[in-house]
């Protein structure tokens, strides 16, 4: 069974389906607010030139998503899968960013929960990566269960290297039934 980069995950608050060329106004109208990228290492992915570029870049690698607001129908953000390695039995979760008005709770945990459950059928670990001074985001992938698993540079448009902290979710352990 192949990894499916692009399936409509469902949970009771969001709705994540594969980005298209056709979400270009609504996703930028969540991204063109700084605050969300003050930390992030492309701190400018609010300009429409600088947007245009993770967009496309989004578009290309097959696992980009919305996320879309289930009550509202809006969407409110945006994520992907990338870097599948069915050798290493793992998949980067990432690129993720969601509206200021649905930070700090149930809506990240939902979302990472859906790619998580996704990928859980595919592989052992998935991997994030974090900018060293993406606090926020940090925090947020360790409330997840990510676990911290060193450094690594990464590049972010046209920028040199950053550091990142590279974090990792195994997939748990399947429980034994008891008198089966």
């Amino acid at each position: 069974m192949s990894f499916d980069l692009q399936p409509n995950l469902i949970g009771e608050l969001i709705e994540l389906r594969p980005l298209t060329s056709e979400d270009w106004d609504d996703l930028f109208a969540v991204a063109s607010d700084p605050l969300i990228w003050e930390q992030h290492p492309e701190s400018d992915r609010y300009k429409e030139d600088v947007f245009k570029v993770f967009f496309k870049e989004a578009l290309e690698s097959g696992g980009g998503f919305v996320i879309v607001d289930k009550k509202s129908g809006r969407i409110i953000g945006s994520t992907r899968f990338y870097g599948y390695d069915p050798e290493k039995s793992e998949i980067e979760i990432g690129w993720t960013f969601l509206a200021r008005k649905y930070w700090g709770g149930r809506y990240n945990r939902e979302l990472k929960q859906l790619m998580l459950d996704h990928a859980f059928k595919f592989v052992e670990s998935v991997i994030f990566y974090v900018g060293e001074n993406n606090l926020r985001s940090q925090k947020a992938t360790e409330k997840i269960g990510g676990v911290k698993n060193g450094m690594v540079k990464k590049v972010y448009g046209n920028r040199p290297p950053s550091l990142n902290v590279r974090y990792v979710i195994k997939r748990p352990l399947k429980k034994l039934r008891v008198g089966s």
